[in-house]
């Protein structure tokens, strides 16, 4: 074996090894990312739950339950990291662990479509749902912590599924986008009723988070999303 083969051995056993590297690392950094989720989403599911059913809001009601939902992806997210960082899953069992996810995610995104629809019309045509609004403050302040916080975790999971080629994580990051967007949503909904004063509007506005959940469940079930607009959102 010539000295110029060996030296070209050496120099791809240097790349493999850099790009082992590269890929531990940014899969160390998902797992971080995941962590924050973990907490971030048990802490608002549990915060939105609690409120919407002292308050009788179907807005609050509907994020904390898109919460838990993010939270379950979180959590399969996770397992799927955590048998890559333990080093013993091939690609195939990855790639079979995200699609059956994202399968998963989408379906409950849907059960969330008929949910809201369902307590919308509950709450408009046979019980005139009345919200207390004097939770709303509190509602307002969860919303406003997620349209600041949920498009920067949304940026860097964009940016490790790249280096990963995960679309599981890519879908978990959607979903972040799609919380941040809701959170408007939900502040604009409980403010109006709380100053209007409009029994029905909380019931109402909870209806303009279905066009963002059918979107996100289509992109899970599907496998797929469009990444480069998703990341163009954030900015």
């Amino acid at each position: 074996m010539t000295k110029g083969t060996l030296d070209r051995h050496q120099a791809n056993r240097q790349r493999e090894t850099s790009l082992a590297a590269s890929r531990a690392d940014a899969v160390r950094l998902a797992l971080l990312l995941t962590y924050i989720t973990l907490g971030w989403m048990t802490i608002e599911g549990a915060a939105s739950l609690l409120l919407g059913w002292a308050s009788k809001s179907l807005l609050l009601e509907a994020f904390g339950i898109d919460s838990v939902i993010e939270l379950f992806s979180a959590a399969v997210l996770f397992w799927r990291l955590r048998v890559e960082a333990s080093g013993t899953a091939t690609s195939v069992r990855v790639d079979l662990v995200e699609r059956r996810a994202a399968r998963l995610v989408g379906y409950s995104l849907y059960a969330l479509v008929a949910y809201v629809i369902l307590n919308s019309a509950y709450g408009l045509f046979i019980a005139n749902r009345i919200t207390d609004t004097h939770e709303s403050v509190w509602g307002i302040l969860i919303g406003a912590v997620a349209k600041v916080g949920m498009p920067i975790l949304a940026g860097y999971k964009l940016k490790v599924a790249a280096r990963l080629n995960s679309r599981a994580l890519r879908a978990d990051a959607i979903e972040s986008i799609t919380c941040g967007y809701l959170s408007i949503v939900l502040m604009i909904g409980l403010a109006a009723t709380r100053l209007l004063d409009w029994w029905w509007l909380d019931s109402v506005a909870a209806l303009a988070l279905i066009p963002f959940v059918i979107r996100e469940a289509q992109a899970a079930i599907g496998g797929g999303c469009d990444c480069s607009k998703a990341e163009q959102s954030l900015s």
